[in-house]
C-alpha cells in the first residue's frame, strides 16, 4: 500500500503535466485520447486572443499576465486578468465565461395562474437599462447576467466543457421558474398550476390539534370538513433559483460522465459561478474557489471551500455507510499520524465521522490500512526556477533541474534544498492520497493509482449557494466582488486582497472603463511575484503562486442600477 501511496503522487505530478492528452485519469477506459474533443482548447472567449497569442501565453518562464482588451466585453465594466503556471501542466487549466443570459417561459410549461391583485412592476429602470421585467410581456422573459470560474485538474476538459455549457444548464433549470420569479408579491405555489393563494398565512394554518378536530363543527356534524393537516412551508422566490443552479450542477456533471464515452473530456474541475438575477447576486461553489465582497473596506465571504477536511465528516460517514467503497485497502477512521503495527493493541487518538473532538481507541489489524483522509491543510503548488522541468517516469520518480543543476529523487527521499515538492504533495489533505478537493464537476474515471477503487463516489458536484440582496446596500465605485481561482487565495489571505483592492482602486480615474480590469491585473502580480534566482516570489520573500490565478473583478455600483 506504502508503494501505490508514493506512485499515486508521482502519478498525479506527472499526469497533470500532460495537460489535455486525455491520458491523465488512470482507469483508461472513456476518455481516452484516441475520442475527439468536445471543444477545442482555448482561453475565454471574451479576451478576443488569436490563436498565436494563446500559444504565447502558455509561456511558463515568462508567464504574462492576460488582461480584458475591451471592456464593453463584458458586463458592468467588468475586470478579468489571468496567468498560466509555472510548469505543472501544458495548458492553463483555468476557465471562464461571461454572458448575458435570457429566460423565457418554456412553450407548454405549466405555471401558476397569475394573481390578479398583485403590485405592477416597473417596467423599466432610471437609467434605461433593459434588465427589469416589463409589463405584459411574458415573451420577452428575463435577462440576468452570468460570471464563471472552472479549475481544471489533471487535464482540461471538463474545464472547457463546463465554462462552455453550464450557462445553458442554469437558463434551461430557470425557465421552469421564470413566471413564478416575475410575481414576487405572492409566494410560489406548491404544485404548478395551482391558483396561488395570497391570504395571510394565519388563516390558512391551523394547529394540530383544531386539525384533528377538523378545524370547526363539531365531531362528526356535517360542518366538519374531513381531518388534514394545513400547515405548509412557505418557500421563498430565492429558494427557488437556489434549487435551480444546484440542478444546473448536477446536470453538467450527469452530462459529463454521459459524454465522456463520445468525448475526451479529461479530469474533472472545480466551479464558481455568479447569477444577478431581479437585484439579488446568486453564487454558486463546488470546490476550492472562492468569492468575497469588498463593501467600505468591510470583507463579505461569498461562498466555503470544500476539501477533505472541511468535508471530513460527509465523507468519513458514506465510507462507513459503504465500506466497499473502501476496497479493503483504506480505513474511514483519522489518526493524527500514521499507525504502525508495533502499535497493534495500544490506544491511540482517532475520530470518526460522529466526532468534532477526539478520543481513543485501542489499535486493530484494520486500521493498519491507509486513510481515507490523509495529510493537513492545503499547499500552495511551489513556484520554481525559470529552468525548472517536471517529469514522469515509471510512476515513481520526478525529476527537477535547479539553477541548471539536475537531480532525480523518488518521492519521499529529498534533500532539505529540494522539499518544496515533498513538503507540497505529502502535506496536503488529500482523500485516498489522490485528490485534494471534493466537489465540482467530472472526475467520473479517477481511480486510486494502480487499483480499482474509483474516487468519484467520494465527490460531489452539488454547490453552496449564497445570496446577496444588492438592494439592501448603497454601494461606490470602489465595491466590488471578487472572483478567483485558488492560485490566488494559496498565497494571499482575504485580508490581503481586500487591502489591495481598497488601495489601488481610489487611485485610478473613476471614469477610466479599464479600472476594474487593473485592478485585477494587480492582484494576479500580487499572487504571481516576481521572478527571482529561486523562482517567483512574493511580498516578504515569500514563494509566490505556481498554480494557473484568474481573477474577476466586479463592481457592484452597476448592480444597484438593476434591484
Amino acid at each position: 500500500m506504502l508503494t501505490r501511496v508514493k506512485s499515486a503522487v508521482a502519478n498525479f505530478m506527472g499526469g497533470i503535466m500532460a495537460g489535455s492528452s486525455g491520458s491523465e485519469h488512470s482507469g483508461g477506459g472513456c476518455g481516452g485520447s484516441d475520442l475527439p474533443l468536445r471543444f477545442p482548447y482555448g482561453r475565454p472567449e471574451f479576451l478576443g486572443l488569436s490563436q498565436d497569442e494563446v500559444e504565447c501565453s502558455a509561456d511558463h518562464i515568462a508567464r504574462p499576465i492576460l488582461i480584458l482588451k475591451e471592456t464593453r466585453r463584458l458586463p458592468w465594466a467588468t475586470g478579468y486578468a489571468e496567468v498560466i503556471n509555472a510548469g505543472k501542466s501544458t495548458h492553463n487549466e483555468d476557465q471562464a465565461s461571461c454572458e448575458v443570459l435570457t429566460v423565457k417561459k418554456k412553450a407548454g410549461a405549466i405555471t401558476s395562474t397569475p394573481n390578479r391583485n398583485s403590485a405592477k412592476r416597473r417596467s423599466s429602470l432610471p437609467n434605461g437599462e433593459g434588465l427589469q421585467l416589463k409589463e405584459n410581456s411574458e415573451s420577452e422573459g428575463v435577462s440576468c447576467h452570468y460570471w464563471s470560474l472552472f479549475d481544471g485538474h489533471a487535464g482540461s476538459g471538463a474545464a472547457v466543457v463546463a465554462s462552455r455549457l453550464l450557462q445553458h444548464h442554469v437558463t434551461e433549470q430557470l425557465q421552469d421558474i421564470v413566471e413564478i420569479l416575475k410575481n414576487s408579491a405572492v409566494l410560489p405555489p406548491t404544485c404548478l398550476g395551482e391558483e396561488p393563494e395570497n391570504t395571510p398565512a394565519h388563516s390558512r394554518t391551523l394547529t394540530r390539534a383544531a386539525s384533528l378536530r377538523g378545524g370547526v363543527g363539531a365531531p362528526g356534524s356535517p360542518s366538519t370538513p374531513p381531518t388534514r393537516f394545513f400547515t405548509e412551508k412557505k418557500i421563498p422566490h430565492e429558494c427557488l433559483v437556489i434549487g435551480a443552479l444546484e440542478s444546473a450542477f448536477k446536470e453538467m456533471d450527469l452530462q459529463i460522465e454521459r459524454e465522456r464515452s463520445s468525448y475526451n473530456i479529461s479530469g474533472g474541475c472545480t466551479a464558481l459561478i455568479v447569477v444577478c438575477l431581479l437585484g439579488k447576486l446568486y453564487v454558486a461553489n463546488a470546490g476550492d474557489s472562492r468569492a468575497i465582497i469588498i463593501r467600505n473596506g468591510e470583507i463579505i465571504p461569498m461562498s466555503s471551500e470544500f476539501t477533505p477536511e472541511t468535508e471530513r465528516q460527509r465523507l468519513q460517514y458514506l465510507a462507513f455507510m459503504q465500506p466497499h467503497l473502501l476496497g479493503n485497502e483504506f480505513t474511514h477512521l483519522e489518526f493524527p499520524r500514521r499507525v504502525q503495527r508495533k502499535e497493534l493493541g495500544k490506544k491511540m487518538l482517532y475520530r470518526d465521522f460522529n466526532m468534532t473532538g477526539w478520543a481513543y481507541k485501542t489499535i486493530e489489524d484494520d486500521d493498519l490500512k491507509f486513510p481515507l483522509i490523509y495529510g493537513e491543510g492545503k499547499k500552495h503548488l511551489p513556484s520554481l526556477v525559470p529552468d525548472t522541468r517536471l517529469a514522469f517516469h515509471k510512476g515513481i520518480r520526478i525529476q527537477y533541474t535547479f539553477l541548471l543543476r539536475t537531480v532525480s529523487f523518488p518521492p519521499y527521499q529529498r534533500k532539505v534544498d529540494e522539499c518544496v515538492l515533498r513538503r507540497w504533495s505529502e502535506e496536503e489533505a488529500r482523500v485516498m492520497a489522490t485528490i485534494g478537493v471534493t466537489r465540482g464537476l467530472g472526475d467520473h474515471d479517477l481511480k486510486v493509482h494502480d487499483s480499482n477503487i474509483y474516487i468519484k463516489p467520494f465527490l460531489s458536484s452539488a454547490p453552496e449557494v449564497r445570496v446577496y440582496d444588492l438592494s439592501r446596500y448603497e454601494h461606490g465605485a470602489d465595491d466590488v466582488l471578487i472572483l478567483a481561482t485558488d492560485g490566488l487565495w494559496d498565497v494571499l489571505s482575504n485580508e490581503e486582497v481586500a487591502e489591495a483592492v481598497t488601495q489601488f482602486l481610489p487611485n485610478c480615474d473613476p471614469d477610466d472603463p479599464h479600472r476594474y480590469t487593473l485592478a485585477a491585473q494587480d492582484l494576479v502580480m500580487r499572487a504571481r511575484g516576481v521572478l527571482k534566482d529561486r523562482g517567483w516570489r512574493i511580498s516578504n520573500d515569500r514563494l509566490g503562486s505556481g498554480d494557473d490565478i484568474s481573477v474577476y473583478v466586479i463592481p457592484l455600483i452597476h448592480g444597484n442600477k438593476l434591484s
